[in-house]
């Protein structure tokens, strides 16, 4: 039967009850279930709504993200991409930045994301002008510019503890992924590797580049291994290169999406953090686990 949650963000109150109600009241739903106060709820259907659309638009412009879900259940799976993600910034634009090069490789990462350009090439083109940056330039990213995501370490240590498995893959570095999937408690993690020389980078990635189709590959394949049907696995991510594993997953998320990307997703969350992917599986604020 389809699930309506709609979400707001933490902390806004702007989840009221008389909208969900009136809502609920028009599109002939099942008694509302609170799974935070103020700031989210569900209610079953019996049908897809026709208008559905319209109204998450509505919504939209109030502050709440609303998704409709044929089938909603806890998963058994998360896959996340790390990249304005996980973490609240692009890794490879701060390097760029350093090397005075940032508002270059900017410009390339948003057209990248957005699906304007070859992944794989523009990977290639940005490190390309990060030769000759200091190893440890690494370190200094890390410590001083690299944040969690809101709501990630309630996300990875709630899923956990209901025994799913967590995976981070990125397109950018493992030199940050191994970093970042410590910080949250990733169960695995793979991203592309940086190559080194003489304590330098130099300007080159490692092949083979792992790209959109590297993300379906590992959905597949740390599904198969743990014999999790595809249904089970809630994919997370924001780019054009996360798109494969997110239409392939039971449940794909376009976080704070890019607009090509938000548009190819049903379910897209444009107001609230991460735990909104909890709130997508019936998990109520009570049952949060902190990482």
């Amino acid at each position: 039967m389809p699930h309506v949650t709609l979400i707001a963000a933490p902390g806004s109150g702007a989840l009221e009850t008389a909208m969900v109600e009136a809502l609920r009241s028009a599109w002939g739903g099942g008694a509302a279930r609170w799974l935070a106060p103020g700031e989210a709820a569900e209610f079953e259907l019996p049908t897809v709504p026709d208008n559905r659309w319209e109204v998450w638009a509505e919504l939209q412009a109030r502050g709440i993200d609303m998704a409709v879900q044929e089938r909603r259940g806890r998963k058994r799976m998360l896959i996340a991409d790390m990249d304005s993600t996980m973490i609240g910034q692009e890794c490879i634009d701060e390097l760029a930045d350093l090397a005075g090069v940032g508002a270059r490789v900017a410009e390339i990462t948003a057209r990248a994301m957005n699906g304007e350009l070859n992944f794989e090439e523009a990977l290639r083109e940005r490190v390309g002008l990060l030769k000759g940056l200091p190893e440890s330039v690494i370190a200094e990213v890390l410590e001083q510019r690299i944040t969690p995501a809101p709501g990630g370490r309630e996300l990875v240590a709630t899923m956990r503890a209901h025994g799913a498995v967590t995976v981070l893959v990125s397109g950018g570095f493992t030199q940050f992924a191994s970093a970042v999937a410590g910080w949250f408690g990733f169960d695995i993690h793979r991203a592309n590797r940086l190559e080194i020389a003489q304590g330098a980078l130099t300007g080159r990635v490692e092949e083979p580049i792992l790209g959109r189709e590297a993300k379906v590959e590992t959905l597949r394949e740390v599904a198969s291994e743990r014999g999790i049907a595809l249904e089970e696995v809630m994919a997370v991510g924001d780019g054009a290169n996360d798109l494969g594993m997110l239409k392939l997953a039971g449940a794909g998320v376009a976080l704070h999406a890019k607009p090509a990307v938000a548009a190819e997703v049903d379910l897209r969350i444009n107001h609230g953090d991460l735990t909104a992917l909890l709130y997508l599986q019936g998990y109520t604020r009570a049952e949060f686990v902190t990482g």
